[in-house]
């Protein structure tokens, strides 16, 4: 692997350019932090795909890509002289620091768990006011409730025991049926948000990142309805004029096969 020296001459040639494109590209010349943040989000999204795909080549490109916008953000802010990359370093290594008192301080923990409550207490001191401000808005949903969920345990706010929450899985599915059958579909939608919540919940006390599950759920299906649809087209019969029960053959099929 590179030296450290190494790493830091690239993270210098990385600021260089960005200074060359920022200066020459007209591209580049007219962004702002507007323009790019739709384009950050995809990106970071473009990371975890590679991530739960485990493509370690993908994974460094990625990076790269993510790593530019925040080069980039920089570039930005130092030209309406609000901060540069030094800032933005020396910004994390404090809050680092400070958020790490058994590291660089006399602070004494026993396991990660204590880790994360030293955290949260930490940053109540700083001057927040709720646990949960430090959950983005713009997060999706699913994202959102598993981080909710997360913030909320490090202040002792949580289930005892894996089977405690497994009952009220089950509660929240009972009253969902209610619902149901009443026909309300506000309150429908209601009780199935509180099964979301609570199905998440039980997911953390699996130690199944939700996300990370469904995602590669979603990927195992598009493999076998691609599968499905190969199969069809193999045939020359559109998937529009099978029968249910001839692509239920094929996606048998597709379920036996390897990595599908």
């Amino acid at each position: 692997m590179n030296s450290r020296q190494h790493q830091l001459q690239a993270f210098e040639r990385l600021l260089d350019i960005m200074d060359d494109l920022r200066e020459k590209c007209p591209w580049d010349k007219k962004q702002t932090m507007q323009t790019l943040r739709h384009l950050t989000i995809e990106e970071t999204y473009e990371l975890g795909d590679a991530i739960l795909d485990n493509d370690l080549n993908e994974v460094k490109k990625e990076l790269g890509d993510l790593l530019l916008h925040i080069v980039f953000y920089a570039k930005i802010g130092s030209e309406t002289n609000d901060f540069d990359m030094a800032d933005v370093c020396n910004e994390i290594c404090e809050k680092l620091i400070h958020r790490h008192p058994h590291i660089y301080s006399d602070v004494v923990v026993k396991d990660e768990e204590e880790v994360k409550q030293n955290w949260e207490k930490l940053k109540l001191k700083e001057g927040k006011k709720s646990v949960l401000e430090g959950v983005p808005k713009s997060l999706p949903a699913l994202v959102k409730a598993s981080r909710i969920q997360d913030k909320v345990k490090g202040v002792g706010f949580d289930w005892e025991e894996s089977h405690q929450v497994w009952d009220k899985v089950q509660e929240e599915l009972e009253e969902l049926q209610v619902e149901v059958e009443a026909g309300n579909q506000d309150k429908i939608e209601a009780e199935f948000g509180d099964v979301l919540f609570s199905m998440i919940n039980y997911a953390r006390f699996l130690n199944v990142n939700p996300e990370d599950a469904l995602e590669r759920t979603n990927k195992k299906f598009i493999k076998r309805f691609q599968y499905l649809e190969s199969k069809a087209g193999e045939l020359g019969k559109p998937l529009m004029d099978m029968t249910l029960a001839e692509m239920d053959v094929f996606w048998e099929e597709a379920k036996r096969l390897p990595n599908k």
